[in-house]
């Protein structure tokens, strides 16, 4: 059983992926959410009157100061004078989105270690891509990353576009990532805004207005932080401004405790000057959603474990699983267990101890799981195949799946 995942607890529950406190923006919502460009009165900019004209002008500078004394090292992060890569930018923001730094940074590595550039990941299929990402979390930005792949080789010669109106128009770039690579790669003068960002500026003008519907002012507040370009000098350090508010958000405006002694930009914090540093940003409260339960099946064959893909579309499209009954509010054991694969053979099941806990971003899920071992001659079900159990790591198996199978076979 060598080469699946360490043993893992199993009853605590855990989110799918981590909240990105280190580096967090929400994942694109490009079709719910955009920026908006006419905004009502109540969103409209509220410039409040400085009392120190000279130290508003110089955030910028400053900033960026801070920024060339402090620049975190990141594997996807060009050095200092050095060209951005678009293909290591848009696949980093991709990773990042709902997923910390830390949590991130062995998956880059291993993605450009097998696809160097974009053009032999749009080669590759999508399968080899699943299982590459698999318990990375948001099954859905692996597909899109591989369509984006496929586009930018076939309709760009492998070529990002370098503008935000050809980046959007990409598969799996929404507004976010879209400004995000045309200030980093390409310097265009925009300003993306995400999870540190967003906190970094909404403390600095302390704006009372609630997530999210302070996204657009925070937006525009956030872009008179651009530096400009320099005299003699046509770059506008547009990308160096955005990631200095990143790793700013990252290392010293954090959600709790922040360092607000160390902040290059604290002499005109309003919410430091009020002491209500943590209470920002404001945001209205979550909702958590209904509990759904289920059962997972895990059947093994001598050294081969049963298994299936899911559905392309929906909740973790294409990723493997063990068969399992339907995910519902409300269900009880007996009616989850009737879903049961068919094998031939199969006398009775067993029952696990406990159950399998995970919370995904619209709920947390419970589910029973049961065991059985059938003969060597057992066939498969349809739609379902068996594969040994000392290459499960080599399958595009969800954190869910690798918690049901580690607790299924005792590991």
């Amino acid at each position: 059983m060598a080469g699946l995942v360490p043993a893992i607890h199993v009853l605590p529950a855990k989110k799918d992926v981590d909240a990105r406190d280190e580096r967090g923006h929400d994942v694109e919502r490009s079709a719910r959410h955009r920026y908006s460009q006419n905004m009502s009165s109540k969103s409209a900019l509220k410039t409040k009157p400085e009392p120190f004209e000279a130290v508003v002008s110089t955030r910028p500078t400053l900033l960026l100061a801070w920024y060339d004394r402090h620049r975190r090292r990141l594997p996807w992060r060009a050095a200092p004078g050095e060209a951005s890569d678009p293909y290591r930018v848009w696949l980093s923001e991709i990773m990042l989105q709902q997923t910390t730094v830390k949590a991130v940074g062995p998956y880059f590595e291993k993605f450009v270690a097998r696809w160097p550039d974009v053009t032999a990941l749009g080669r590759a299929s999508q399968d080899d891509v699943l299982r590459m990402w698999a318990g990375l979390g948001y099954y859905s930005r692996a597909r899109n990353l591989h369509a984006c792949a496929v586009a930018v080789t076939c309709e760009h010669g492998g070529v990002f576009p370098d503008t935000e109106d050809g980046l959007r128009a990409l598969p799996g770039i929404g507004p976010y990532t879209a400004a995000a690579i045309a200030a980093i790669a390409f310097d265009r003068r925009t300003m993306p805004v995400d999870g540190n960002i967003e906190r970094v500026v909404s403390r600095l003008f302390a704006v009372e207005e609630e997530l999210p519907q302070a996204k657009p002012r925070i937006q525009q507040l956030a872009a008179t932080l651009l530096a400009d370009s320099r005299a003699g000098d046509e770059r506008s350090r547009a990308g160096d401004s955005a990631q200095a508010l990143m790793d700013l958000g990252a290392s010293i405006c954090t959600p709790k405790k922040p360092a607000c002694s160390l902040c290059p930009l604290n002499q005109d914090c309003m919410a430091r000057a009020q002491g209500t540093q943590e209470t920002f940003p404001r945001k209205a409260p979550k909702k958590s959603g209904t509990l759904r339960r289920g059962a997972a099946f895990v059947v093994t064959r001598g050294d081969e474990l049963l298994v299936r893909s899911r559905p392309e579309k929906g909740l973790l499209g294409g990723m493997t699983e063990v068969p399992g009954s339907d995910w519902l509010a409300g269900q009880d054991d007996g009616a989850a267990k009737l879903q049961a694969p068919d094998l031939k053979g199969l006398s009775r099941w067993q029952r696990k101890l406990g159950v399998v806990t995970h919370v995904f971003t619209h709920f947390p899920l419970e589910l029973v799981v049961y065991t059985a071992k059938v003969e060597a001659r057992a066939r498969a079900p349809e739609g379902m195949r068996w594969v040994p159990i000392a290459t499960l790591a080599g399958e595009a198996l969800p954190n869910v799946m690798r918690k049901v199978i580690a607790h299924g076979l005792g590991l």
